[in-house]
């Protein structure tokens, strides 16, 4: 049954991706003959044209991290498997496959500016500063709640943590040999990738454990762990995107796609059968009701505002070809809804009153990639291992993809542009995340609980804002340039009821708590914007009469005429 379900899934994804891709590529009028501004304004260290199936890698492994994992397997244990996966396949294809496209298109049309940016010049330039912070704020939550997600996984797999700190240095080896010593990428690739796969064997013979590592860890390895990380995406960030962030990525691709192969073979051939129930409640008592929560947890899987800030932010600044949009921008959503649905798989073969269902989300999907990889003969323990670390490499991308987007994001909100500002800015954004690591949480029974959790629901609310907000952002866009847009306007209504929903329900639930502070602020600055846009389009329309915009005018409409 699992596999039946599994192959209905890939086969709308595929369908999806021909057919309502073709109708984005036509709507946004795609074109080879307009250069991408990875060639216009190459700089050699953010904006480099970059070759299809590495940056398919970067992108997907930036916008994954382990969202499209812990957000599935948290809702479909508290809701039941079939809402999840409804939620899934149509929010891939209609929702986050149109948010993630229309971004970096839109990105791509105003110079490799981000969605911030494009903000300010169609809409006012209080929503574009109002849109600097609130990405501002979600790249700092994202960067607490991933940190504290890695840094737990490398202390209870320590071959984990081998592996990925092999992968690092073999990343930067792998970027040295195809840039500097111009090695083609085909040779690179069967030399470096199978090092990948080697690693995680090397990783089972050499754990980085408490055992094994300097005293410091020996007290709090978690708390080690999350200072190690910390510097890690400092250092990651400040770096030419060819040292670190394309090769590595680039890599963790293969362990994706070796992930998803051997899920497949496991899903299809294993005989696995559904024993979670398919609905179990309207109103979970540790999560809120279905309507609106189901969709603020599962953000990344389905929809997701974190990737319209990787699409115009580091994306845009490496696309080779307007086509590469359609390939990278809506068939990374419909991937990562693939992984989003194998990761509820791993909740939906367990019994309800299973003990793995109260464990942390990558033991969960762990699990059961083990089971999965022990279809293809592999023994559980490695094909265990090889899942986790899977996530934890996407995990690695998502810190320091985050931490370039948020020096990106403050450097432009004071307009700064020298080089050397990027050191300080980086500090700027990882200072939170610093505090994070060094105070103890507690939950409402007054138990340490991790950070990750305590934040998570902010997260979720904080990423399906910024989806509903790009979305509008867009929208602004092409109703001023006279488009149709009934297309992205249902997806941003959507995406902003339900968040804004949300949202009210967090702050009557958690009162005067920190988490009830930011979801006020949240909806304070969301409530804004909308109020903006809503005075730019219907009240007070802003004629396209400036230089700027008549040019992008002219770039989306044969022989210039404005409709």
């Amino acid at each position: 049954m699992l596999g039946i379900v599994f192959i209905i899934a890939i086969l709308l994804f595929v369908i999806a991706y021909r057919f309502y891709g073709r109708f984005l590529n036509r709507h946004f009028e795609i074109n080879d003959g307009r250069k991408t501004p990875s060639h216009t304004d190459y700089d050699g260290v953010d904006k480099v044209p970059t070759k299809t199936a590495v940056l398919l890698g970067h992108h997907f492994s930036s916008i994954a991290g382990a969202g499209p994992i812990v957000g599935p397997i948290i809702a479909a244990a508290a809701f039941g498997w079939v809402p999840a996966i409804l939620w899934v396949i149509i929010g891939s294809i209609f929702i986050g496959g149109v948010h993630d496209f229309s971004s970096l298109v839109a990105s791509i049309r105003h110079k490799a500016k981000s969605i911030a940016e494009i903000a300010k010049e169609y809409m006012t330039p209080l929503s574009y500063k109002l849109f600097l912070i609130f990405i501002w704020l979600a790249m700092v939550y994202i960067l607490i709640v991933f940190v504290d997600l890695t840094s737990s996984t490398f202390v209870s797999h320590g071959e984990v943590a081998t592996s990925s700190t092999m992968f690092i240095l073999m990343a930067v080896v792998f970027g040295i040999a195809l840039y500097r010593f111009k090695i083609p990428l085909v040779p690179a690739s069967l030399i470096f990738v199978p090092l990948a796969f080697i690693g995680v064997w090397i990783g089972h013979q050499f754990p980085l454990d408490s055992t094994v590592l300097p005293a410091v860890f020996q007290s709090n390895p978690g708390r080690v762990w999350n200072v190690v990380l910390i510097i890690y995406a400092f250092v990651a960030a400040i770096s030419p995107v060819w040292v670190l962030l394309q090769p590595r990525d680039y890599l963790s691709s293969f362990l994706l796609y070796a992930s998803l192969f051997g899920a497949f073979i496991g899903i299809i051939f294993g005989g696995f059968t559904f024993q979670y129930p398919a609905f179990t409640t309207w109103s979970d008592i540790d999560r809120g009701t279905l309507f609106p929560i189901l969709f603020i947890t599962i953000a990344c899987g389905a929809c997701s505002g974190f990737h319209s800030i990787v699409a115009s932010g580091t994306t845009s600044k490496q696309l080779n070809c307007e086509t590469d949009a359609r390939k990278i921008g809506y068939g990374a959503m419909l991937i990562e809804g693939l992984v989003a649905v194998i990761a509820l798989f791993t909740v939906a073969m367990l019994v309800r009153n299973d003990a793995l269902v109260h464990q942390a989300p990558l033991v969960v999907f762990g699990n059961g990639m083990g089971n999965f990889f022990s279809i293809l003969g592999i023994p559980f323990e490695v094909g265990m291992s090889f899942g986790i670390l899977a996530v934890s490499t996407f995990l690695l991308t998502t810190l320091d993809t985050s931490t370039r987007l948020a020096r990106y994001i403050l450097e432009e909100l004071f307009n700064i542009t020298r080089p050397s500002v990027r050191y300080a800015s980086t500090i700027v954004t990882l200072i939170l995340p610093v505090v994070f690591t060094f105070v103890t949480l507690y939950d409402s029974q007054g138990n340490p609980m991790p950070a990750w959790k305590a934040v998570w629901p902010v997260f979720g609310s904080t990423n399906q804002l910024l989806a509903g907000l790009a979305l509008l952002v867009v929208y602004v866009w092409q109703k001023r340039n006279g488009k149709k847009t009934i297309f992205i306007l249902i997806p941003m209504v959507f995406m902003l009821g339900m968040t804004l929903w949300a949202l009210a329900q967090l702050i009557y639930q958690s009162g005067l708590s920190s988490v009830g502070i930011i979801s006020t602020v949240l909806l304070i600055l969301a409530v804004i914007l909308v109020a903006e846009a809503v005075k730019i389009v219907f009240i007070r329309p802003i004629p396209l009469d400036s230089a700027a915009n008549s040019e992008q005018v002219r770039a989306h409409k044969p022989g210039g005429i404005i409709p």
